[in-house]
């Protein structure tokens, strides 16, 4: 319970769709994949690859985008509006020190979702959930999906977490033994 209440209280402090994760540090995608790619993995990073979050960054060009821009009464690109990263990049607003490793044509990545990484990101630290999520892991992913996932969003229809986690969750199998 206390740290479900810390957790909490570190997302409150954190401004809306910031992904500054304190003094935890980006490590990028590459490096999630090593470790999370291939179906004896759970083909985590291929889900991710096929899905909206990947393409994430790259969707601010489309026609659907610049309209959206427009109707907000911007001139630009998107694709360079702090407005639009915030929730189309992994690490958008994050001490530039510690987002070293982002990758705008990343999209939405598994740190977005999960903390960055580099604190966590060792396999002795994944495999223990307690010690995962005190090097900075998220433990309440529906926390860190409404941070972009919300009324802020200029296409933002009603949110149904459970019905959306289907589309992106994920796991690694268990073991054969």
């Amino acid at each position: 319970m206390l740290r479900f209440l810390i957790v909490t209280l570190a997302l409150l402090v954190t401004a809306p769709g910031s992904f500054a994760q304190g003094d935890h540090v980006y490590m990028g995608m590459k490096k999630c994949s090593m470790c999370h790619k291939g179906e004896v993995k759970g083909a985590i990073f291929e889900k991710w690859q096929g899905s909206q979050h990947a393409k994430a960054f790259t969707n601010l060009t489309d026609t659907a985008a610049a309209e959206v821009y427009k109707k907000l009464g911007k001139t630009g690109n998107p694709q360079q509006d702090a407005a639009c990263l915030k929730c189309h990049i992994t690490g958008a607003g994050a001490d530039s020190a510690k987002a070293v490793a982002l990758i705008k044509d990343e999209g939405v990545t598994c740190e977005a979702c999960h903390g960055a990484g580099a604190d966590y990101g060792k396999m002795s630290v994944m495999k223990d959930k307690a010690a995962a999520v005190a090097a900075g892991m998220s433990a309440d992913p529906k926390a860190t999906c409404i941070k972009c996932h919300n009324q802020e969003s200029p296409t933002f229809k009603a949110f149904k977490f459970e019905e959306m986690w289907t589309k992106i969750a994920h796991a690694k199998p268990k073991a054969a033994g």
